[in-house]
């Protein structure tokens, strides 16, 4: 799958933690592209409404000692991020 016609332009991949296992993937997007950009067949026709508005792709990113629950459709990726809980939906294989 060509995921070029959805993704935002990025010049280089960024290393995220995902549930502990460290992940590259493309700067300047949102997590839920980037979950799409790892999984493109799982991510890309699951059940998500891609606008927020299910809030299916809610996530939880660890930032210190506290924890903040974000939708993936609506943050940006950032180097170094830990995502410390996935909701059932999005499935990366």
């Amino acid at each position: 799958m060509d995921l070029s016609d959805i993704l935002q332009p990025y010049e280089r991949l960024v290393e995220i933690d995902i549930l502990g296992e460290r992940r590259e993937v493309p700067e300047n997007n949102s997590l839920l592209r980037c979950f799409q950009f790892l999984s493109p067949d799982t991510v890309s026709y699951s059940d998500l409404c891609w606008n927020g508005t299910c809030m299916d792709c809610q996530v939880a990113i660890r930032n210190g000692d506290k924890e903040k629950s974000v939708l993936a459709c609506r943050t940006d990726v950032k180097e170094g991020m830990q995502i410390v809980h996935m909701p059932p939906a999005i499935d990366l294989g």
